[in-house]
């Protein structure tokens, strides 16, 4: 496959506030896991809007989409 295909097949999005190159079709669920985090603590904003955990791995990444992802951290 030549450089200009792949560019074509991928998308890119805003990850807080860094843009990243993803596959076309990527959930919020596949992201949270292709960067390592643990999902039961995080809470994540999908285009201005708080996307409950349960309709994560539903919840296709379109091109252009602006997503904020919330670490909660305990301690005291």
């Amino acid at each position: 496959m030549s450089e200009q295909s792949i560019e074509a097949a991928a998308i890119s999005a805003m990850v807080n506030g860094e843009r990243r190159t993803i596959e076309p079709g990527t959930t919020l669920a596949s992201l949270v896991k292709q960067l390592g985090l643990d999902p039961s603590r995080l809470a994540i904003e999908f285009n201005r809007r708080i996307v409950k955990s349960a309709a994560w791995p539903q919840t296709e990444i379109d091109d252009g989409a602006q997503i904020e992802i919330v670490q909660f951290v305990g301690g005291g």
